[in-house]
């Protein structure tokens, strides 16, 4: 067993060098490789948070703009419509008044044509009148001149 123990201490013996550049060399590549790697993936997750941020931001800007795009689309339309109502409105006033205009110029003219009728019948009246007073005269003549012949 001395022979066994003896063994594993120049084992150990012979593995402290080992160790020790083993610690060193954590030690190195901590301060050397993993330090900066650590600072790079710091900078890059900072990066990416940031890009990440600057994202919702830009994303929270472009919803209000669309809503503020949407209102006033919607008002916009709501402009023209009311646009339209009024011009239908105003045409209908007008065809209106144009159709009321018409019609008392059609009143008016059929007034007039009456009145100018009635002149009309009694011009004929008096001329038939006048005529048949002269026929009537004629025949009275021509039937006298009959019998004095």
């Amino acid at each position: 067993m001395d022979k066994t123990l003896q063994e594993l201490g120049e084992l150990l013996l012979k593995a402290v060098p080992t160790f020790i550049l083993l610690v060193l060399l954590h030690f190195y590549l901590k301060r050397v490789f993993f330090r900066p790697l650590d600072k790079a993936l710091q900078a890059r997750n900072d990066a990416v948070e940031g890009a990440r941020k600057l994202a919702e931001e830009t994303q929270q800007r472009a919803e209000r703009l669309l809503a503020e795009y949407e209102d006033a689309l919607r008002r916009a339309r709501a402009d023209i419509y009311r646009d339209q109502e009024e011009i239908r409105r105003k045409w209908s006033q007008e065809h209106t008044a144009a159709a009321e205009t018409s019609q008392r110029k059609a009143e008016a003219l059929l007034k007039d044509s009456r009145a100018q009728l009635q002149l009309d019948v009694a011009e004929a009246k008096t001329a038939l009148a006048a005529e048949s007073d002269r026929l009537s005269g004629k025949i009275v003549e021509s039937i006298l001149r009959e019998r004095k012949n």
